[in-house]
């Protein structure tokens, strides 16, 4: 076997040729490992799928492809499949066990109900297939280097949607929120940045005064604040309240 061959089953395999000058000599990307690249690791449901992928991917300088086997070793991982179902689900949730890479899903069809799963699963970006081009695919790769999130924009609607009926069907009734704190603690709180003292926060609450304390020494314990006007500046600056 010739070397050309060689190097060209290497990459068709997912594994990354030693770059030349010009590619050296490219840009640093934000996120990026040695050398500027982001590494990325393709897993595809088949050879067709992953090939297409890596040829889209391995003549970019910003990128640097690792075999499929050491996606744990990789910054982003890249999932492509027809659909999203049981095995990919799997993988998924794999890949997800390593919280130092990020996964996209590179998807044919993605039906409304995987939307839970995606958030489930920790994918972090999607892309549907038929929009996958380079200029596409490197941005994905490069915002999730970044620490970003992409999805089309009929996915991110639906998102918001779910978020919101999850808030409203499931939190609210039960004083909860998707913050850091309840409803009732970022009450307590918003009242103790408007200068009112234990007893007054007790009766426009209708507490007991031995629960407004409880209820903010909870909240000051469970994130480490020191004391109410702590308290008051992190919900400020996280917009909690």
């Amino acid at each position: 076997m010739t070397t050309a061959e060689t190097k060209s089953r290497a990459m068709e395999r997912g594994q990354y040729r030693r770059p030349d000058a010009a590619q050296r000599a490219a840009r640093t990307v934000p996120g990026a490992g040695a050398g500027g690249r982001v590494t990325v690791a393709v897993c595809a449901e088949d050879l067709i799928l992953q090939t297409g992928m890596i040829h889209q991917l391995r003549m970019r300088p910003e990128i640097e492809l690792i075999p499929e086997a050491e996606a744990d070793k990789a910054q982003v991982s890249l999932v492509v499949v027809d659909m999203v179902d049981e095995p990919t689900v799997q993988l998924l949730h794999r890949l997800q066990r390593n919280t130092s890479t990020r996964t996209g899903l590179v998807v044919g069809f993605f039906e409304s109900g995987a939307l839970q799963t995606m958030i489930e699963c920790g994918v972090a970006a999607v892309l549907r297939r038929g929009e996958a081009d380079q200029d596409r695919l490197i941005h994905l790769v490069k915002a999730m280097a970044n620490g970003e999130g992409v999805l089309p924009g009929d996915l991110l609607g639906k998102l918001l949607d779910h978020v919101s009926s999850l808030q409203r069907t499931v939190l609210d009734p039960r004083g909860l929120t998707l913050s850091t704190l309840t409803a009732r603690e970022a009450e307590m709180i918003r009242l103790v940045s408007e200068g009112f003292d234990t007893a007054e926060i007790a009766q426009k609450t209708s507490y007991s005064e031995r629960t407004v304390k409880n209820v903010l020494h909870e909240v000051a314990t469970r994130l480490e604040l020191r004391n109410r006007a702590h308290a008051v500046g992190y919900a400020m600056r996280h917009g909690l309240i």
